[in-house]
């Protein structure tokens, strides 16, 4: 199953500066970079034939391909000048590079690789800046049995703020944004076909497609509770670096079932 992957936006929360343009996906945890994580547990999973839409910094992802060294994260034994792995990342994966554009949406950038994904009944999709230990099978398989056109991962709300409800001017309650009966979208999407169908021209693939879909009434969630991390500013990259370096490393699942090369 084809898995597309959204990495060509500006990142504006995650840069240094204006002369920074190394993309979101493209930033570290560990030794690899966020983009390396994601399609790791996607493959891990047996989904190896990614389409990386491309856009700004679109250099960074080539070269870190390009020039991609196994050493960097697998155990290995070097003998007389000679290198031999003793497992590996990427040997199986099959990648297609497509620049999507430096400005567009993400659902223009969806649209643009349409015709990669064309011969896939069910395609995945992701924003490649999100870390979780999800049961990806378990949401295929509940989507393939649904009536619907899309399904998206949803997580409780995130926030650290309290909501407070008033009466007038008098406080009635003070609760946890996360204990809220409301759900947030969670970037993983399992989709269809008829996702295109309701796909404007630089139209987004929440608002406008899967807005669609949910007043149609063929939009179906995957609820999740477990570990699910953004990295949307440095501050969440931070945490996932210092999560990696500590050895608690929930979004990691490859590690239990390591292949040896």
């Amino acid at each position: 199953m084809k898995v597309v992957l959204f990495c060509g936006g500006y990142g504006m929360r995650m840069r240094n500066g204006p002369a920074d343009d190394v993309p979101k996906p493209m930033q570290l945890v560990g030794p690899r970079p966020l983009l390396w994580h994601v399609m790791r547990y996607y493959a891990h999973f047996g989904h190896k034939d990614f389409v990386l839409c491309l856009g700004y910094g679109a250099r960074h992802i080539k070269d870190f391909f390009l020039t991609y060294t196994e050493t960097a994260s697998n155990d290995f034994v070097m003998r007389e000048g000679r290198v031999d792995l003793l497992a590996t990342d990427i040997s199986d994966w099959s990648i297609t590079f497509v620049h999507t554009g430096v400005e567009s949406t993400i659902g223009e950038r969806l649209r643009r690789v349409r015709d990669y994904v064309a011969d896939e009944e069910i395609f995945l999709a992701n924003y490649a800046d999100v870390l979780t230990d999800a049961p990806l099978d378990e949401m295929i398989t509940n989507f393939a049995g649904a009536d619907a056109g899309a399904s998206m991962m949803v997580v409780p709300p995130q926030s650290t703020f309290h909501c407070v409800e008033l009466e007038g001017r008098q406080v009635r309650s003070i609760s946890p944004a996360s204990r809220l009966p409301v759900w947030e979208n969670a970037g993983f999407f399992v989709l269809r076909q008829e996702v295109f169908d309701h796909l404007p021209e630089n139209g987004d693939l929440v608002e406008d497609a899967c807005g669609t879909l949910a007043e149609k009434g063929r939009l179906v969630a995957y609820p999740h509770q477990g570990f699910w991390q953004p990295a949307d500013t440095f501050k969440e990259r931070a945490a996932l670096d210092a999560a990696y370096d500590s050895g608690a490393r929930p979004w990691m699942l490859w590690e239990k079932t390591r292949v040896v090369a």
